[in-house]
């Protein structure tokens, strides 16, 4: 339901509170002395039904004997009375509720659990719940304490959602002790229907929020959650803490793929492709939200360490290096320049210490050189106290300097205690203040994370080719072959056909099902060959002796074969052997042996895998987890975050692998988990890869009957190409299809010849251009909340030119679609502005949107024209802007 009915449970006029009491200790009584304590201005009314008054207040027996309906009702009774309450202020027209009372897990009169018939209860009057089991919501702007924490928050611009009650306690605790406020601070318990996603939609378009911090111990809707993230890490920090780094459901699995892809390192991938940052603890947490809204600007990851003394400046130098920062080299001209400045110093290198007796005056002309050179990006100032100077004097000397510098800068101030935050000392909280060189240096490289995966949502890939189609029917034929013979695992030879169907070269592979059959299927392939065992039971064959290489006749192959039937029957007495495979030897000296992979997360559907692979795979555990849809730009990041990466660069004599045919191979591997939703784990291992490229030497896929569509499992949705239609238009053939990340260049050249004023009619803005950073955001949507389709014109040489594009919007609740449409200058009056407008209808009523509307200069004739055609009114909704609506639900009937 996503954000529908929330500015209630957050804004709420009114607040009843069922099973109000003046029982001391009691969750009823510590909630309605939060409520009254708050300074909330709206009326609290306590429901109990034995008592006439509770706290000095007029209680009411009943949620209908009420003066009115609450906005917010709190609900803190026994399990079973709680249907039965939701239903009735439903009734009443309340439209959310805090239900803090715990054991609806437990089963209802009627059948099922206590909490889905809360949830039936509340679903006919949308009546949105937060909980069960939880602590409750804190909204300290406006006085609102619905919760039984001990103590209550400060008002700030820091919203706080946490799974845990304990936690979310002693973190109030711990924030109250360091001036933390917050603008949202929100337990959600069970999270039976306000859920993360929900709440990641309502504040990210909060004004009053700059920053949300998560505490996650598990995520339920993906999808949903996937969209909120994206679109709101857009606009603001988005920070989260992951409990549980256990992978516990890869002990399961049955490939390398699956048991690597463990399900904290899903979430590691989920939260870099939403644009989250991840950090480790509830501290990390809070400095990451301090940096990340104190730093505006970020000019890039090197960092310049000035300090007054040698110890501080290595244990800094080493948290950077240990978390994989980069060290600032300073310019030979800043170096001279050091010289006079700080003659004497005992390093003339980066970390530059000037000395334990440096005084306020010596760190100053440091600044003065070292924030004017150009290869620094950041200043990180150090200071230990001496009996030379103390850290009021340097933080009164230095920190207004740092704070205005031309350099984002941060301070270190060992010893200082508190202090070391601004607490004592106020001249050090003009800058981000830190009490140790490991937390200074932490909390820098979370801004450099941040920026890093921020880049990664606007990053626009190059222009890619048209995809070379994959044979998907002989890849389902298959599979549907296999499981209509109730094999849940495919052999090595049908799992290289798929992955050949696909695009990825195989080595050639023959099956012999006899020992007899050997010579034949190695005649057929060509001396050497590799010599394997067919079993559905043996896994990795490498363990058991069914592997052996470099075979060069008919007479090594024989006894092979007998030998390896030996070593397989004695160390798996069980399996079962159906023969062998035969597989031509490729020799291809100083390639990589890598994994790569598809394993299906309960959670977030799909994954694809990659890294080192070979035997030892699990031991060297050097692998990278990335959520499809992949293209060649998200395939490169997830390649790139490998160890094997650098050695895939090339290095001494050996050249540089051919990244592009690994990249192909993995994006291949994304269109094939959608396109086959029975393949639940597919393994290749060894990749091997070369400046020759990539060819599979083994392969194995594992099945189950799919109940979803194979892009319906995934946690972000694919490029929709069922959308894409090629239509005539005044002599023309045009192709409308929906906009994709590679389009980025050629929607930059058709924004360059739409004229200034017809910009300036789309975008309400005047502007000369619009800036590569929100083309890239125009090219990169989400196709759950957006959609743009273009219209384009192919030429011979497999180019083309848009000539227009239409956009729309839709809230999360899919109620109401903001739509756009603009064409190129030169090509109007050619119906292109008809046809797209069309197009976006039928869309939107498609998936059942319910409204569509437009803002409109009042002197954009031709656009009102073209809406007043299609069944749209106007309106002036302000001066000089039209606002232009279609019910969808009225057009549908």
């Amino acid at each position: 339901m996503s954000s529908r009915n929330l500015e209630h449970l957050f804004n709420p006029r009114s607040v009843a509170l069922i099973g109000a009491s003046d029982r001391p200790h009691t969750v009823g009584a510590t909630v309605m002395r939060n409520l009254l304590r708050g300074g909330f201005h709206g009326p609290v009314w306590p429901v109990n039904l034995r008592h006439a008054s509770i706290a000095g207040r007029e209680a009411y027996r009943t949620v209908e004997s009420l003066p009115q309906a609450p906005d917010l009702a709190v609900i803190c009774t026994p399990a079973p009375s709680v249907p039965g309450l939701i239903a009735a202020l439903g009734s009443r027209g309340t439209r959310a509720a805090v239900v803090i009372s715990a054991g609806l897990e437990q089963p209802a009169p009627a059948g099922g659990t206590l909490a889905a018939a809360m949830l039936q209860a509340a679903r006919p009057h949308q009546l949105r719940i937060l909980g069960p089991n939880c602590i409750g919501l804190l909204v300290p702007r406006i006085g609102l304490d619905a919760s039984f924490a001990h103590v209550g928050a400060s008002a700030g611009s820091l919203a706080f959602i946490a799974q845990s009650g304990a936690l979310t306690t002693a973190l109030l605790d711990w924030a109250r002790g360091r001036h933390v406020g917050f603008s949202h601070f929100i337990s959600l318990g069970n999270a039976a229907d306000v859920d993360f996603g929900d709440l990641l939609d309502y504040l990210g378009r909060d004004p009053g929020t700059r920053a949300i911090l998560l505490y996650v111990e598990s995520i339920s809707s993906a999808r949903k959650f996937m969209s909120a993230a994206r679109a709101t890490a857009r606009a603001k920090p988005v920070i989260v803490v992951k409990s549980g780094r256990s992978a516990a459901s890869a002990r399961a699995a049955q490939s390398h793929s699956g048991a690597l892809a463990g399900s904290d390192a899903v979430y590691d991938a989920a939260f870099l492709r939403a644009g989250i940052l991840r950090v480790d603890t509830l501290r990390e947490l809070f400095d990451a939200a301090e940096i990340l809204s104190r730093w505006r600007s970020y000019p890039g990851p090197r960092l310049a360490i000035l300090t007054n003394g040698g110890g501080p400046a290595v244990l800094a130098t080493d948290a950077l290096m240990g978390q994989g920062g980069t060290l600032a080299e300073l310019s030979a001209q800043t170096l001279q320049r050091l010289d006079q400045a700080v003659p004497g110093a005992p390093s003339r290198v980066n970390p530059l210490d000037i000395g334990g007796d440096a005084r306020a005056e010596r760190y100053l002309a440091a600044l003065d050189v070292v924030l004017q050179d150009p290869g620094v990006d950041a200043l990180l100032l150090m200071h230990a106290p001496t009996a030379v100077a103390s850290v009021a004097e340097i933080a009164v000397a230095c920190a207004p300097k740092l704070a205005i510098g031309p350099r984002p800068a941060l301070a270190c101030w060992l010893g200082a205690g508190t202090n070391a935050r601004g607490i004592v000392v106020p001249e050090t909280s003009a800058i981000p203040s830190y009490p140790t060189p490991e937390e200074a240096v932490g909390a820098f490289q979370h801004v450099v994370r941040y920026h890093q995966s921020q880049a990664l949502l606007i990053e626009a890939p190059a222009a890619a080719p048209e995809p070379r189609g994959a044979d998907t029917g002989k890849a389902r034929a298959l599979v549907a072959r296999a499981l209509a013979e109730e094999r849940r695992t495919l052999t090595e030879p049908e799992s290289k056909s798929i992955l050949a169907a696909y695009g990825i070269p195989v080595a050639e592979t023959r099956i012999a099902r006899k020992v007899g059959d050997l010579a034949a299927a190695a005649r057929q392939i060509g001396y050497p060959v590799a010599l394997k065992i067919l079993s559905p039971d043996i896994t990795h064959k490498s363990d058991v002796g069914g592997v052996a290489l470099n075979i060069e006749s008919a007479e090594d192959l024989q006894r092979a074969a007998a030998a390896m039937l030996l070593r397989c029957r004695e160390s798996a007495p069980a399996a079962r052997i159906e023969g062998f495979t035969v597989q031509k030897m490729i020799r291809r000296g100083g390639a990589h042996e890598l994994l790569a992979g598809i394993a299906v997360d309960a959670t977030f559907g799909p994954t694809i895998v990659f890294g080192q692979g070979g035997t030892a795979v699990e031991l060297i555990a050097d692998r990278a987890l990335a959520l499809p849809p992949l293209n060649a730009r998200l395939a490169r990041e997830l390649i790139g975050r490998t160890r094997i990466h650098r050695l895939l660069l090339g290095y001494r004599e050996r050249p540089p692998a051919d990244l592009g045919a690994l990249e192909r191979a993995l994006v291949a591997l994304s269109q094939l988990v959608a396109d086959v939703p029975e393949i639940v784990e597919l393994d290749v291992n060894p990749l091997l890869a070369d400046q020759d490229g990539v060819i599979a030497l083994d392969a194995r896929v594992r099945l189950e009957r799919a109940a979803l569509r194979g892009s319906e499992r995934f946690a972000i949705r694919p490029y929709p190409a069922e959308l894409e239609e090629t239509v005539p238009l005044d002599g023309r053939l045009l192709r409308l299809r929906p906009i994709r990340p590679e389009d980025f260049a050629q929607h930059k050249r058709f924004l360059s010849r739409c004229s200034r004023e017809d910009l300036h009619a789309r975008f309400l803005s005047t502007f000369r251009e619009l800036p590569d950073a929100e083309i890239a955001r125009l090219t990169q949507i989400d196709y759950d909340r957006e959609m743009a389709f273009i219209a384009e014109e192919p030429h011979a040489q497999g180019e083309a030119e848009t000539l227009g594009v239409a956009r729309v919007s839709t809230d999360p609740d899919n109620l109401e679609a903001d739509f756009a449409i603009l064409v190129r200058s030169d090509f109007k009056r050619h119906g292109l502005g008809s046809l797209l407008l069309g197009k976006l209808v039928r869309y939107c009523r498609d998936r059942g949107t319910a409204r569509m509307t437009s803002s409109v200069l009042s002197g954009n004739a031709c656009m009102l024209g073209l809406g007043a055609a299609l069944g749209f009114t106007a309106r002036l909704a302000e001066r000089g802007i039209m606002e232009m609506s279609l019910d969808l639900q009225s057009l549908a009937a």
